[in-house]
């Protein structure tokens, strides 16, 4: 007669075979692609240098990386997309500042605190004022006056509200007692074209308008890097301007929070070999903007940084919800 085997004998093999398929998992992985969000449509900043990333990342993992655009709530769709995927290394996304700045502004799905898993901080931005070239300020002291005598008739778009661009612009208004249009765009691959079509005015943009103002097309007014541009050396910054303010906004890439550490320590390996790759580093220059790697625990202490530094700012600006 065949006896039944205990519960005790089925529980034992059932933890024994997780434990080995989690191993199994850690060791192997990748197996399948990788998705790696991002939260800007295609054509902005984000998007032309992380199509590249994703190249070396790919290289770097020995997987293929799919780039999944998830453009919309400032930037943070990527950040929602996270809550929700499994913690198994497929699925990680680009986090801007938006994501540590928009739960004090609003009730959001995610808490920026505690549900990610920060794998590596890659860049930042080299953001400014364009206008078109036949625009009629050649400086930014005279779009200052224009505004000054003739409140909100000058419209400016950004990659979304409460984006980096669009909070540095209520900055400046409000030091410079100007009201100006906020139009809020889902990329610069939306804002530049609007303004190409003198929709509005202005864009706070990234270096992506870098070919259109190469090109002569459009023109800088001012950079807000901490120093000038290589690129464009002659375009002030806005230490130069006067004011005591720079924003680069640097971002990084996450994953779920709960990650097997095996898969973190691949991952995190990866993702700096890519950063690093010279591929990778060109692209950056390309756009004007400077390789600010962290690992993962310095991204991690990094990002519990910004939060404290966003609810300030927000709460400075009067943004915050009573």
């Amino acid at each position: 007669m065949i006896k039944a085997p205990s519960m005790w004998r089925i529980g034992c093999a059932g933890l024994l075979f997780t434990f080995a398929s989690t191993a199994a998992m850690a060791q192997t992985y990748p197996v399948k692609p990788v998705t790696l969000i991002v939260p800007y449509a295609p054509g902005g900043t984000t998007d032309v240098v992380a199509r590249q990333f994703a190249l070396s990342l790919q290289k770097a993992l020995g997987q293929t990386v799919v780039v999944e655009n998830k453009p919309g709530v400032t930037g943070t769709l990527g950040a929602q997309a996270l809550k929700h995927a499994k913690p198994d290394g497929y699925t990680i996304s680009l986090l801007p500042a938006t994501v540590f700045r928009q739960p004090n502004i609003q009730k959001t799905p995610f808490d920026p605190a505690t549900d990610f898993t920060y794998l590596a901080r890659i860049t930042g931005y080299t953001f400014g004022v364009v206008v078109r070239a036949d625009a009629p300020w050649k400086t930014w002291e005279e779009m200052l006056n224009e505004a000054r005598a003739k409140p909100d008739t000058i419209a400016y778009g950004t990659p979304g509200a409460f984006s980096t661009p669009h909070i540095t612009m209520i900055q400046l208004g409000r030091k410079d007692n100007i009201v100006l249009t906020h139009i809020p765009f889902k990329s610069d691959g939306e804002c530049l074209p609007s303004l190409l079509g003198n929709h509005v005015q202005m864009c706070a943009a990234g270096s992506s308008a870098g070919t259109l103002v190469d090109s002569g097309k459009l023109r800088w007014l001012n950079i807000w890097t901490t120093k000038r541009s290589e690129r464009w050396p002659d375009t002030p910054t806005l230490y130069d301007l006067g004011y005591n303010l720079s924003a680069t906004s640097p971002y990084g890439v996450a994953g779920p929070k709960g990650m097997d550490p095996k898969v973190l320590a691949v991952l995190e390996d990866a993702l700096k070999r890519a950063a690093e790759d010279p591929d990778h580093v060109n692209a950056l220059k390309n756009q004007d903007q400077d390789l600010m790697y962290l690992n993962s625990a310095d991204y991690t202490r990094f990002a519990m940084e910004q939060i404290d530094v966003e609810r300030e700012l927000v709460k400075s600006l009067g943004l915050k919800p009573e």
